[in-house]
Order: structure tokens, then sequence, then C-alpha cells
């Protein structure tokens, strides 16, 4: 007889309420690796959707993601013409909180040029942007549909295309937009702003006049342009000829132009070692310390259990059962109550991992690992008991 599975079904209730609060413990730990890998994946992910080879933003600057960067659009033109670039687009960045009936949108909105590289790759229903104005397309994070209009600025735009986990590294769901719609957005300045930057260039003109007659008259139309130009981008992306190494071309971007360039590697190594690096290290120690807490549990649960049975190991001792049989016995049960624990917490997390505000990545890896953990804190959390069991002086049981 297994005296393991006798023992389990004497006290039922108290072992599946036992390996229930297991399971409720294991499957944080398994939430919280899931999303040490989520962050990983979505730090990365607008990154990888984007494909780009070369990454040109403002000289000394680390990028769009991880610095402030503003270059001029026409930027495109000179990178096109640098040997071994394909291709060459500009590309905003934006993050954006809007009021859509009665809920709060928070997203990042993504400017290119709907007829260029850079934009979504793949939509789950709807289309491309076909227009250089007042079309977008969204992540379904947002919970919007297709002919859902908002309101951005002074205009309506129009969802026309749904895409599936493309976010900004913060995580946040991304729109795109057309480039000349997104710098509208970004860079144009609202009315007042226009009016008191026209008055102060104005005030500086009439100085100029003074000294150079004439000089204020020539200057005003130049004036307007600069105060109302929107012509400025995050960054411009480019592609490159595959006999050509991305380290090298960028070398001669900066040679060429003095803005800096990053290859793709770069940018995600500044992505995933600098921006998200101190959530990522916040993340990895909580899930050693609940795996910690979940070892300190195992072991205070199998102790627990062991005690309670004293008597009726003292019994089985009594009649001659062997010390093989009562070690057995524990490991038995302390590995059973780790499995259906393991079990219970996968059955959780698999069920609501959809249902968390940040994204929750399963990697097969990471939950194989997991459970090996798993058994091998049960294996060590039983010890104690089994210490305790090969004690216990069959005379107990006799009262002596």
């Amino acid at each position: 007889m297994n005296l393991a599975i006798r023992d389990i079904r004497h006290n039922k209730d108290r072992f599946i309420l036992t390996c229930l609060g297991l399971g409720l413990l294991i499957s944080v730990v398994m939430a919280m690796g899931g999303i040490y890998a989520g962050l990983i994946t979505d730090a990365t992910a607008l990154l990888r959707q984007v494909d780009a080879d070369i990454w040109v933003v403002e000289k000394d600057t680390f990028g769009p993601f991880a610095d402030d960067s503003r270059i001029p659009e026409d930027l495109q033109y000179n990178i096109r013409s640098v040997p071994g670039v394909v291709q060459a687009a500009p590309l905003s960045f934006r993050n954006m909180q809007l009021d859509y009936h009665g809920r709060t949108l928070r997203f990042y909105l993504v400017g290119y040029r709907w007829d260029g590289i850079g934009g979504p790759r793949h939509l789950i229903s709807g289309r491309q942007i076909g227009r250089k104005h007042y079309e977008l397309v969204a992540d379904q994070k947002l919970g919007l549909n297709l002919g859902d209009v908002l309101h951005l600025g002074l205009h309506d735009y129009t969802v026309v295309g749904l895409t599936r986990n493309i976010v900004s590294p913060a995580g946040d769901p991304v729109i795109y937009a057309s480039l000349a719609d997104a710098q509208e957005l970004s860079f144009q300045k609202n009315n007042e702003a226009i009016r008191n930057e026209r008055a102060r260039l104005a005030a500086r003109l009439k100085d100029f006049e003074k000294k150079v007659p004439g000089l204020a008259h020539e200057l005003e139309a130049t004036v307007e342009e600069i105060v109302g130009n929107t012509h400025i981008v995050n960054a411009v992306i480019a592609r490159i000829d595959r006999r050509e190494a991305p380290e090298a071309v960028a070398a001669r971007i900066l040679r060429w132009t003095h803005y800096t360039a990053l290859t793709s590697a770069q940018e995600e190594e500044i992505l995933t070692k600098h921006v998200i690096e101190k959530p990522r290290r916040q993340l990895g120690l909580f899930r050693i310390i609940l795996l910690i807490i979940s070892a300190v549990i195992i072991a205070l649960i199998v102790y627990t259990l062991t005690i309670e049975k004293i008597r009726d190991l003292a019994t089985l001792k009594l009649i001659g059962a062997a010390n093989r049989r009562i070690v057995g016995l524990i490991m038995q049960q302390s590995l059973a109550m780790g499995v259906l624990g393991y079990l219970i917490g996968a059955a959780l997390i698999y069920a609501t991992y959809d249902k968390f505000p940040r994204r929750i990545v399963l990697l097969p890896i990471d939950m194989g690992v997991l459970f090996i953990i798993v058994i091998a804190l049960c294996a060590v959390g039983s010890l104690q008991g089994v210490r305790t069991a090969l004690k216990v002086d069959p005379s107990v049981i006799l009262g002596t």
C-alpha cells in the first residue's frame, strides 16, 4: 500500500487547501516571471516592428526612446545619399493622453511617411493608412474599433486599421498616423504661443530696423516660416544593403552628417540595459524573494504536517515499518504538493494573464525551469520533516 496516498485521502480537505495556497503563491512567482519577460518584449516591440538597420538621431543622444532627439525632416535626403543606404525615412514619436467616451486613452503616437517605411507591417483587421491626413492605425489594446473617430488637436481622425501587441517601451499601446499629422500634433504650437512668439521676434526685428533700414520687412516672411515650422522629426531610420556591415554604414553616416547613427543592435541594448534596467532588476529581485518565501512556506507546511502525524509515525515504527517507508511518505506528500501547487498556479496564470495591464509573456523555458525549482524546493523543504520523523521514539504511542 502507498502510505502517502492513504494519508492524503485521510486528510483530503487540508491537503487540497494547502495545495491551493501553494498554487496561489506559485502563480505570483509565474506572474513576476511573465512580467519580467514581458517588460523586455515590450521594450523592443516597436523597435522590431520598425525593422530598421540604422537609427539616426540628434548628435550625442541615445535615440528617440531613451533621450530627447529633434532633427530636421529633410535630413532623410542626406542619409539616402550615403553609400550603403537603400532606404531612409523620418519618424516622430510622442506620448499622448485623450478622454474618449468617458475613459482615458493613453497611447504612443508614431508618425511615419504613409508611402514609406517604418509603419505597421502586420494588421489584424482593416487596412494601412492610405491618405496623407486624418487616418490612424491603432493597437487593439486600446479597445478601439474600425471606424472609430478620435478628436486629436484640431481635427478628427478615423481608425482604419488595427494591430496587435505593438507598444512603446513603457508599455503604452501605439497609434500610427501619417508623418504630417503626427508633426502637427507634436510640434505645432497653439495659437496663443504662435502669437507670443511672433510678437517677441517682431520686437527683436524692430531693433534691427533701426540699425539696418528695410531689414525687418525682408525677414518678416522668414520669421513667419520659422515660427510655424513643423518639419521636425525624432529620428531618421535607414535600411542598408545586406552586403554592408551596419557598424560601417553607421560610422559613415556619422562622418558625413555629424548626427549620431546607432545600429539596431545598439538601440536594443540601450533599451534593455538602460531604459528598463531598474524595473528589470527590481522584478528579478522580487522573483528571488518570492522563491525564498516559497521555500520557507513549503518547509513549514511539511514540518507542520509531520508534527501532526507524530503519533502515526510512532505507530508505524512500533509495528516495524522501515525508515525508508516513513521517509517515502513525507517525500511523496511534499512532491505531490509541489506538483499540484504548480499545476494550480499554472492554470490560474494561463486563465488570467491576458487581464493584466502590462503584458505577461509565459516562456516555456521559464515555466520548465520554475517547475524544476519548485520540485527541488519541495524536496529540500521536506528534509526537516524527514529528520523529525526519523527521530520519533516508538514509545510515544505507549505513553511512556
